[in-house]
């Protein structure tokens, strides 16, 4: 398949609400759109970097950046027979996952069009309707988290994960638990943690949580791991796995028990399921999560 145009848009979509987490507070989404063109056919893709680089180390700026000016002028106008062909050609560029998704997958959705095949059938999957859970940042107080909860319980929502961060942790989730008491429910730190805060990670072993995503350092497989040895709970990674030799380190390292897929954070489609291959083959389970 030759790519032969990428026009580049910068979507700005204000939020109903705030959304806030251990590292701030976002109050739109942000978005890069690439409609990628091969011949006659038109297909579209999307990243969704925060506006600032407080997830990871990319920006929605970065991305338009590198997309409009260094990535999309180095692709198009050449053939790519496969994604893995597309993805060998950006290897020269260090990083820089959710501009390269943002390309790699529009590489998928011209594939899907032009096949006629839809795209879950040329990832391989065998289903159209996954089960998905409710998410919650941090509230204004216990009493509306605790209704928000309700809501989504009522609605038929069979897990919900909560946004922690020092300050909204250990009480608000014995008042969540003592409230819920058979709920399923996981935590999300994005990186909010140290080692430090062993005490608090061994408090909450008695709450009966799903599992703990990203207590610490993005980068910080070692730490996670010697967590992972010194609680109950068990550790699901996110921000730290951005491509699938860090899935590979933190598999082999012990660091978690689960791990949270995104494809914008580690390349595309392609590397999310060589990462779902790698992890079912540990026996560790996947989900896909969102940015927001």
């Amino acid at each position: 398949m030759r790519i032969d145009r990428l026009d580049v848009y910068y979507v700005v979509m204000p939020l109903i609400y705030p959304w806030r987490t251990a590292y701030g507070e976002d109050r739109d989404i942000h978005s890069v759109l690439v409609k990628a063109t091969s011949g006659e056919w038109e297909a579209w893709s999307e990243s969704t970097p925060f506006f600032a680089p407080t997830y990871l180390t990319e920006s929605a700026g970065s991305v338009f950046y590198h997309v409009s000016e260094v990535f999309g002028p180095y692709v198009v106008g050449r053939e790519y027979e496969t994604a893995a062909d597309l993805n060998a050609h950006l290897d020269v560029f260090k990083g820089n996952s959710f501009a390269k998704a943002a390309i790699e997958i529009g590489w998928w959705a011209l594939a899907s069009r032009i096949s006629g095949t839809p795209l879950h059938r040329l990832l391989g999957g065998r289903t159209r309707e996954v089960v998905a859970g409710a998410d919650f940042g941090i509230q204004d107080s216990f009493d509306m988290l605790l209704g928000n909860i309700q809501q989504a319980v009522d609605a038929g929502f069979p897990r919900i994960k909560l946004k922690v961060a020092k300050g909204w942790d250990l009480d608000m989730l014995q008042v969540v638990r003592k409230a819920f008491p058979g709920f399923t429910f996981h935590i999300d730190c994005n990186s909010g943690y140290t080692l430090e805060d062993l005490p608090f990670f061994k408090a909450i072993d008695g709450l009966g949580l799903a599992f703990i995503e990203q207590p610490l350092h993005f980068a910080d497989v070692l730490d996670h791991a010697e967590l992972a040895r010194q609680i109950e709970t068990p550790i699901c990674l996110d921000e730290t796995i951005v491509s699938v030799r860090a899935a590979e380190q933190a598999i082999r390292t012990k660091a978690c028990k689960y791990i949270n897929i995104k494809p914008g954070r580690i390349g595309g489609l392609s590397n999310a399921l060589a990462v779902h291959d790698l992890a079912r083959d540990a026996g560790i389970p996947v989900w896909i999560g969102g940015m927001l």
